[in-house]
């Protein structure tokens, strides 16, 4: 008695890629293959791509020196060294106390001295160099001391200047308001076309600029020994520009509930 041979079984083998390693553990049915490829249709999940809005902003922003230094120079030559150090040191002290009166911190006031022999007589200099944060009261303190020492004393023009973190704070914030510019142009262009403005995807500050007072004040920034208090100002201004080109996610409108 023969045996009756049994039929021929097929097996098929899905090789699941990595990024699709969840189907693995799947039961595949013959209608998700193409016929004859034998390959899976990608889901509707896959065929959707997400919708997105190019957009870039610019902004450009300005900031004044924060900080000025003076320096005010005192010297005297005398025949003997016993003269020369109590004439520039009897001034000296009544600066400094001027200065203390009028509220400026010890850290902002330098003081430095320069002894030596002139021909047949010594000469003496001493040198305060005075850091201000109020224009002000430079001003104020500067012409007090011009009145009460007159020619004894000279006082040098003010040499305006920012410090690091002032120019670092500009820079961040021209980047922000970029980025802000460019954002409300997004969303206006998505209420144009009735959609909703989702998550920014991509992020990114193309280009940056930095310069200093007016680029049409070239030629007077070298006449500065002429320049008024707040023309000097306006020369040590710095002025930073960002551009940012943001990649935002767009959403279908938003439907309303309606109250039941």
């Amino acid at each position: 008695m023969s045996l009756q041979q049994a039929p021929r079984s097929r097996v098929f083998v899905e090789l699941v890629p990595w990024a699709d390693r969840g189907r693995e553990n799947n039961v595949v049915s013959d209608s998700e293959f193409l016929p004859g490829l034998r390959r899976p249709l990608p889901s509707a999940q896959t065929q959707t791509a997400t919708r997105e809005v190019h957009v870039s902003g610019t902004a450009e922003l300005s900031a004044s020196p924060d900080r000025a230094q003076v320096a005010v120079l005192v010297s005297s030559t005398k025949e003997t060294a016993a003269e020369a150090k109590k004439s520039v040191c009897r001034r000296l002290d009544y600066i400094t106390q001027s200065l203390q009166q009028q509220g400026l911190q010890a850290e902002n006031v330098t003081v430095t001295k320069d002894f030596r022999r002139v021909e047949n007589a010594y000469h003496m200099e001493a040198e305060v160099c005075i850091t201000f944060t109020e224009f002000g009261k430079m001003q104020n303190i500067c012409n007090f001391l011009i009145e009460k020492l007159d020619s004894s004393v000279v006082i040098s023009q003010p040499q305006f200047y920012h410090t690091p973190s002032s120019v670092e704070n500009l820079r961040r914030k021209a980047c922000l308001v970029a980025v802000e510019n460019a954002r409300r142009k997004a969303q206006e262009v998505c209420n144009v076309v009735g959609q909703t403005l989702g998550k920014p995807l991509l992020i990114k500050e193309e280009e940056t600029k930095e310069w200093e007072g007016q680029i049409d004040d070239l030629q007077s920034s070298r006449l500065s020994g002429s320049l008024t208090i707040q023309q000097k100002i306006k020369n040590a201004t710095i002025h930073a520009a960002s551009k940012v080109f943001i990649t935002f996610e767009v959403k279908g409108k938003e439907k309303k509930r309606k109250n039941l």
